[in-house]
């Protein structure tokens, strides 16, 4: 699963949802017409299998799509409360929401079927893609708060337009739209460091795994210049060039 498959509905900025029931319908038409693939995740992320978009029925305010090839996968999906969809339809990352399946038929064959979402998300610039940074000698973060204070936190992931940061605690005085200036960082085995300001654009709480609670703090650069952005990248191309070699 990627980066942007894992991303929370409170990780994603808004001007990347399409909303509204005409707009989505007709977005979510297109993906079926096109016989479009998508991964549907359900159980809280636990289990997941691939699906086709077949149809949406506007009339009923449903999106169909195709059983899995395991009957037991398709009785689990249907006791899930909530499912998500994530695909790359011409190589754009697209993920959706909705609630729970129902069966039914399409084309005389057995399908499943749920409401459509309130929004789909849809990155459409190549630069808004986010990767997460290695855990060990993480990238830090400094910032100074309204008040003086001091923020050093480590990175979880980046992109050229932004940075999320890991916190075991809220800072207090955080808030969405809140401008940070004097931040800095430095890429791994670069003696310069990266200056600007940034916005804090979201946060929310996460737990992991082993049980521990934690926050996810994003912050959008504002005026990080473009030889800044090409740094960063480089860093990412990386980053990706070594897990795909490892």
């Amino acid at each position: 699963m990627s980066q942007f498959d894992q991303m929370s509905d409170a990780e994603i900025d808004d001007r990347f949802r399409i909303s509204g029931g005409k707009p989505v319908a007709f977005l979510l038409a297109g993906y079926a017409k096109a016989r479009e693939p998508f991964s549907v995740h359900f159980l809280h992320g636990e289990e997941m299998f691939l699906t086709t978009l077949l149809d949406v029925q506007v009339d009923q305010k449903r999106l169909v799509f195709d059983c899995s090839g395991s009957q037991e996968a398709n009785r689990r999906i249907l006791a899930a409360e909530k499912v998500r969809f994530s695909g790359r339809p011409g190589g754009v990352p697209v993920q959706f929401s909705s609630g729970a399946v129902s069966e039914t038929t399409f084309e005389g064959g057995k399908a499943l079927a749920v409401a459509l979402p309130e929004y789909v998300v849809r990155l459409q610039r190549r630069e808004y893609f986010r990767i997460e940074t290695p855990r060990v000698n993480p990238l830090i973060l400094f910032a100074r708060m309204p008040d003086g204070g001091l923020l050093k936190l480590p990175a979880h992931d980046i992109s050229v337009s932004g940075i999320g940061l890991d916190a075991p605690e809220l800072p207090a005085g955080l808030e969405v739209g809140l401008v940070l200036p004097n931040c800095h960082f430095a890429l791994p085995g670069e003696s310069r460091e990266l200056f600007f300001s940034a916005t804090v654009r979201n946060f929310h709480q996460h737990t992991s795994r082993s049980g521990a609670v934690f926050w996810r703090i994003g912050l959008q650069f504002r005026d990080l210049p473009l030889g800044d952005e090409n740094r960063i990248q480089r860093y990412i191309t990386q980053i990706e060039r070594g897990r795909q070699l490892a």
